[in-house]
């Protein structure tokens, strides 16, 4: 079928709609869809008055999605268990065999502890529209549920959600903000005491490893297109995963992330060990003597190696056979460099993606080694709450996942933008130079928002 027009899509999608009403023996939910001419997504996005809104493009560019409204919508607020979450999970696998439906959301990184208004410790959507690309092909979806009892009114709030698509139109150009304030948490004399603290020779014996944080909140007055940010962040990066979640007016969750948790297809794993930095160059010749550098270096390499240990760990029990790269290369990001290894198994049946994040989230990269105790420290002595920063983004089906860790990320609230970095604290690490790595992850979106 060829590309149509907008509104001829949507026209076309009206028509199977009006036909479904009177259908019968149909799975629990139906995904109609039409190919459409290609358009500015994150410009649509913006120009939706419907919430959600959820954006997502993954690493390798290949894929990307702008979606609104919802058609199934899980989330949890308070107290939930794995086994729950679980059972959530099966239950909504099992509503189609269809390989394209999908539910995006995520998993905040500490699921013990309440989280951020409205996305909660654990939410994912099942939209009501989509615009999807995959490769060189572009089309617009619906999903809805198909109960008998709900059938026809689901078919008329589809039609009404299409008709009230409002065109793309472009986005508001980017201008420098002039911040009203600026609070750091910790703050860097609270800093230099926790690194102190995760480096001493007694605690380092038994936690070698813990991934410190810090919200820089910038207080502003202007009105902020989260959509706009991301758009000027994904050309700083093009080599991230882009995504986003806004389930209100209020806050709009955004990110700009290096780092793949993992992509399955169907019984092939394919993660990654990114742990290790350093600045970029300002010439051809500094950059490689500073990644050749990275590369020599004792602390970073060490860092690396654990991560890539644990994870080779984590999957052994679930796969019937793990593979990783044994020498780390160099992944190139505009301001930083990171060291990166590629892991790739082979699941065992019935490994499903929710034992996956169990074990896999959060990583040594983002929480420490080993992850109790980490995650322990972190949650009684960082002084603040990361929400879904450092969480797990993306989407699942029965068929295929990939999920990125939610660093490079911002919430943006009404009258303020809340800046998320971290650095993995090892045995040497040097406060002062720690803080600066956290002003280096910070540098893209700083140059975008505020006047340097």
């Amino acid at each position: 079928m060829s590309a149509q027009p907008l509104a001829m899509a949507i026209q076309s999608i009206v028509d199977k709609l009006n036909q479904v009403k009177h259908s019968s023996a149909l799975e629990p939910i139906l995904q109609i869809s039409a190919d459409v001419c290609p358009l500015p997504m994150l410009a649509w996005l913006s120009a939706q008055q419907t919430f959600p809104r959820i954006y997502w493009h993954g690493r390798d560019k290949t894929e990307e999605v702008a979606a609104i409204g919802s058609c199934y919508d899980f989330s949890f607020e308070d107290d939930v268990d794995d086994n729950t979450l679980a059972e959530t999970y099966h239950q909504q696998c099992m509503l189609s065999n269809n390989h394209d439906i999908r539910y995006y959301g995520g998993v905040a990184f500490d699921r013990t502890i309440p989280c951020w208004p409205e996305f909660g410790r654990a939410r994912f959507v099942l939209p009501r529209i989509e615009f999807r690309r995959s490769g060189d092909q572009h089309r617009l979806i619906v999903n809805l549920k198909t109960d008998p009892e709900v059938l026809a009114q689901e078919c008329d709030s589809a039609i009404a959600a299409l008709q009230e698509l409002t065109p793309a139109r472009p986005l508001p150009p980017p201008h420098k903000l002039t911040p009203m304030g600026r609070c750091d948490r910790p703050e860097y004399n609270r800093w230099k005491e926790l690194v102190e603290q995760v480096t001493n020779k007694k605690f380092n014996q038994d936690t070698p490893k813990v991934v410190l944080s810090r919200l820089t909140q910038l207080e502003v007055n202007d009105d902020i297109d989260p959509w706009m940010v991301l758009a000027c962040w994904q050309a700083r990066n093009p080599n991230s995963f882009q995504f986003g979640f806004q389930f209100s007016h209020e806050r709009a969750f955004i990110s700009c992330s290096p780092e793949r948790l993992y992509r399955r297809c169907q019984q092939e794993l394919y993660t990654e060990a990114l742990a290790g930095t350093t600045t970029r160059g300002f010439t051809p010749e500094e950059d490689s003597q500073l990644a050749q550098a990275l590369l020599d270096d004792t602390k970073n390499s060490h860092e690396n190696q654990l991560v890539r240990r644990h994870i080779v760990d984590t999957l052994n029990p679930l796969s019937n056979y793990v593979g990783a790269e044994e020498r780390p290369t160099v992944f190139k990001l505009n301001h930083i460099q990171h060291l990166h290894r590629s892991i790739r198994a082979e699941l065992r049946p019935g490994v499903t993606d929710f034992h996956l994040l169990q074990s896999l989230h959060p990583t040594p990269a983002v929480g420490g080694l080993p992850r109790h105790s980490a995650m322990s420290f972190i949650r009684q002595r960082e002084g603040y709450m990361r929400g879904w920063y450092a969480g797990a983004c993306g989407y699942f089906n029965k068929y295929e996942s990939e999920f990125s860790v939610a660093i490079r990320s911002a919430l943006i609230e009404p009258g303020r933008i809340n800046l998320f970095a971290g650095a993995g604290i090892v045995a040497g690490s040097d406060p002062d130079t720690e803080w600066q790595e956290l002003e280096n992850k910070l540098a893209t979106i700083m140059s975008i928002l505020v006047e340097l």
